[in-house]
């Protein structure tokens, strides 16, 4: 990879100064290699932060090309920023990773149907509703004909798993869009303003009107911005950092002058969180980041209220990534199950590394994504929960296929809708 001192590659400008600047944090102690899905798969240095981190400071300093192992690497790794909170030294890998997938991306070193696909998803489909609201109802037809396993074995080689992960979709009338304003109950506690977000609507449209419903419940006014969209998150991890701004701009506009913007996917929060390094210098984007917040942190936050009613179960909770790692929020989502009068909280032992969703990893990075799936899936078939909780729409697809497939007797939620239950 690097060459004498006469083969030295030029020193790369665009994005490169900054990984560079980035990559000067880590002190290569090594105590994130074992919180790293894919070292803890290969064993091999190469494919750990610390590894990763060498390469692209390498890149960075003109010591070594930006090629092919190099954005290989970049995209094997899951983005699950567990090395973060494991690093002692603050290194902002997440970061550091998406300015690398932009520059591996910009020079042309992803190629494949597998790109190409994933590009025209996510440009062409996930970033427009109506578009989107049309292929998850033709989705639907496709499962109630029993079309989707027909049709699996025609599919593109990286779209043959997507069937398994889709949800059961729900009628067209049961997705119906939010109202753009659900009053209080009781005592009003305050405004939010809520994120719908992309996919969140289509596959998982019970999951956020549970969430206004429970808002509502605890003496919050829940306000529907109209004109938001998605998020722009999975468009970064993928490379797309033009893309990704142009929707968070978007995003800006459409909540503007909200107090507190709530969200109910880990992955999306994470990305408004991340809003000011995004834009960065735009005041608009640093407002924004300091305004968003997970539901069940703010609920955390505030208390529940009462009364609660029972819920028997046995339930695991499963700490997405974006949340534990992005967001730092891993306590509350816990003490709010624990709070459900009949819900028992069974810790199990891989509950906060990741299982192998990533965004679209699981149908581009298919054998690593079902490697890390493994481990957490054995770490849940010990425990034997009756649930398995989860706030993020990738884990619970990937959570609620694999426990199939696994034979796993547990079902998959968002922790919300035991809160609804429990409300209702």
């Amino acid at each position: 990879m690097s060459g004498p001192p006469d083969a030295r590659a030029a020193v790369p400008g665009g994005r490169w100064p900054e990984i560079g600047r980035l990559a000067l944090d880590c002190v290569h102690c090594g105590l994130c290699l074992e919180t790293c899905p894919t070292y803890r798969e290969t064993g091999r240095e190469i494919s750990s932060p610390r590894g990763r981190i060498y390469l692209l400071r390498g890149v960075a300093e003109g010591r070594i090309e930006l090629a092919e192992t190099v954005a290989e690497e970049s995209f094997l790794c899951l983005g699950c920023r567990a090395c973060e909170t494991a690093c002692p030294s603050g290194v902002h890998f997440g970061a550091m990773l998406e300015l690398a997938r932009a520059e591996v991306d910009e020079a042309g070193l992803r190629r494949g149907p597998a790109r190409r696909l994933e590009r025209l998803a996510l440009r062409g489909v996930l970033a427009h509703p109506r578009r989107l609201r049309a292929l998850v109802s033709l989705l639907g037809l496709a499962q109630r004909l029993g079309l989707d396993r027909a049709l699996r074995p025609l599919l593109p080689a990286a779209l043959r798993d997507a069937p398994a992960l889709l949800p059961r979709i729900a009628p067209a009338r049961a997705r119906a869009r939010l109202p753009a304003r659900t009053p209080a109950l009781g005592a009003r506690r305050g405004t939010v303003a809520f994120l719908e977000g992309c996919v969140m609507p289509e596959l998982f449209a019970a999951v956020n009107a549970a969430t206004v419903r429970v808002l509502a419940s605890n003496g919050f006014e829940v306000l529907v911005p109209p004109g938001q969209g998605c998020c722009g998150a999975l468009h970064a991890h993928a490379g797309d950092e033009a893309f990704a701004q142009g929707l968070l701009r978007r995003n800006l506009r459409a909540f503007d002058g909200a107090d507190r913007i709530v969200v109910n996917s880990a992955g999306c929060g994470a990305a408004l969180r991340d809003a000011a390094r995004w834009l960065p210098g735009d005041a608009g984007a640093a407002a924004l980041a300091a305004k968003a917040c997970d539901v069940l942190e703010l609920l955390d936050e505030a208390g529940l209220r009462g009364p609660l009613g029972r819920v028997p179960a046995r339930v695991c909770y499963d700490d997405p990534c974006h949340l534990v790692h992005g967001q730092r929020v891993a306590d509350a989502p816990r003490r709010l199950l624990a709070a459900i009068p009949g819900v028992e909280l069974v810790a199990h032992r891989d509950a906060a590394s990741c299982c192998g969703a990533a965004g679209t990893y699981n149908l581009t990075q298919r054998e690593m994504s079902q490697a890390v799936l493994r481990r957490k899936l054995a770490s849940l078939a010990e425990a034997d929960p009756d649930v398995v909780a989860s706030g993020n729409p990738g884990c619970l697809m990937q959570l609620a296929a694999g426990a199939r497939a696994a034979g796993l007797r547990a079902r998959v939620v968002h922790p919300i809708e035991l809160l609804d239950a429990a409300y209702r």
